[in-house]
């Protein structure tokens, strides 16, 4: 039985495969196109799968190679400065006038009646100062002269009575000239002892101390029984007092050369004081030195400032905003804008929309964030803000940034 299963198995695969053989086979160049097809296929997916991608990210790269390597930067424009231009400087302030109160005579302090801060007339009483050295020399002073005056007296009556009887040749002319020599000569002592007497009541008059002018005290370096020292004998000698007056104060300022010429009388000025914030105290300038100090280059000035309520105290740090007409045309940049290089200060500007350009500048006065340039620019410039360091003239580079005015960079310029 089962050799008859197995000879039924061969006949039917022996008639299958003579039925395969018996169909037709497909032609030579169809199946030469179907396999090119299926290598194009391959290839395809091969190049989008993995040669694509890499040359665009190839690309990619390049682009942003050549994007990185043209600096991206900001700009602004000049600000022009106005026609006055308003400068802060450090002022000194000092009354209008001040002046030490010496002795003119020696002795001791007897009394004083002004103490700091108290304010005087002029002619008021300050000190009194007790002489009795003095007072004793003028005594004696007086009696030489009681003397001297005696003697004159007495020589003049001798010498009118000579002359008399010369006269009648009752006495020789020798004796005549030598009483009328005698009484020249009284005479010139009489003279020469009223000088004495006179210096020595001036100098007694000294022993009272006076105000030289209205203003107020403010030192006082001496006490009651004090050794007072005039200084005529050649020792230290000190004030007695100080007295200012603060009615009118001067502000001494030093100009910066760069100012000088503007810098004239008849200007106002406002001082500022950090005790009243807010407010200004109006001055006019009333005087220059009208030369430059050698060691500072600056011009003093003297803005006289009103003060008759006393409000401002002299010797105060003070600050004075000075109002100068210009007579050059200037502009104002943030200092951001600077590049400071070994052949002197520049700005980077961008001439075309596309490409920097150095130029050298000149400064003139340094208002913090901002500074004035008074040469090198005419106000037409884009200027490049934060400029790179290695930034060369003719360089691309690319804006991204519409032009803005200096003060949106710095601070406002005074």
């Amino acid at each position: 039985m089962r050799v008859e299963e197995d000879d039924s198995l061969d006949r039917q695969i022996v008639s299958e495969d003579v039925r395969s053989s018996n169909k037709p086979e497909p032609s030579r160049p169809r199946r030469r196109w179907l396999v090119a097809a299926l290598a194009l296929a391959a290839a395809a997916v091969v190049y989008i799968s993995g040669v694509l991608p890499r040359v665009k990210a190839r690309d990619t790269v390049r682009k942003e190679t050549e994007l990185m390597a043209v600096p991206t930067v900001s700009v602004v424009q000049p600000k022009r400065s106005a026609p006055v231009q308003e400068i802060v400087l450090p002022a000194n302030v000092q009354p209008y006038i001040s002046s030490p109160i010496y002795a003119r005579t020696n002795g001791y302090l007897k009394r004083w009646y002004a103490d700091i801060g108290t304010h005087v007339k002029k002619g008021q009483l300050l000190a009194e100062i007790e002489t009795p050295e003095l007072d004793q020399q003028l005594q004696q002073a007086r009696a030489n002269l009681n003397t001297a005056e005696a003697n004159l007296k007495l020589a003049e009556i001798t010498a009118n009575r000579y002359q008399g009887l010369l006269k009648s040749d009752s006495v020789a002319q020798q004796d005549t000239d030598n009483a009328v020599g005698n009484y020249n000569a009284d005479k010139a002592i009489v003279a020469a002892d009223e000088a004495n007497v006179r210096q020595l009541e001036q100098l007694q008059s000294f022993e009272k101390i006076y105000a030289p002018f209205d203003g107020v005290i403010t030192v006082r370096n001496t006490d009651i029984g004090s050794l007072i020292q005039s200084g005529s004998g050649g020792g230290p000698q000190t004030a007695l007092f100080q007295i200012a007056q603060p009615g009118t104060l001067r502000v001494y300022v030093n100009v910066p050369e760069t100012y000088s010429q503007a810098a004239k009388p008849g200007l106002t000025a406002d001082l500022v004081l950090s005790e009243f914030p807010g407010k200004k105290f109006q001055g006019a300038l009333v005087r220059t030195a009208d030369a430059i100090d050698p060691n500072t280059r600056t011009l003093l000035v003297e803005v006289d400032v009103p003060n008759p309520t006393g409000t401002l105290l002299s010797g105060a740090y003070a600050e004075l905003h000075l109002k100068l007409p210009t007579t050059i045309s200037t502009y104002i940049l943030p200092v951001n804008t600077f590049l400071f290089r070994q052949e002197g200060l520049r700005v980077a500007a961008v001439t075309d929309g596309k490409h920097a350009q150095l130029k050298p500048i000149t400064l003139g006065h340094d208002f913090g964030n901002e500074a004035e340039v008074i040469a090198g620019l005419d106000g037409n410039e884009s200027i490049i803000v934060n400029p790179p360091d290695s930034i060369e003239s003719g360089q691309e580079v690319r804006v991204v940034t519409p032009a803005v005015s200096g003060a949106a960079q710095g601070g406002t310029a005074n």
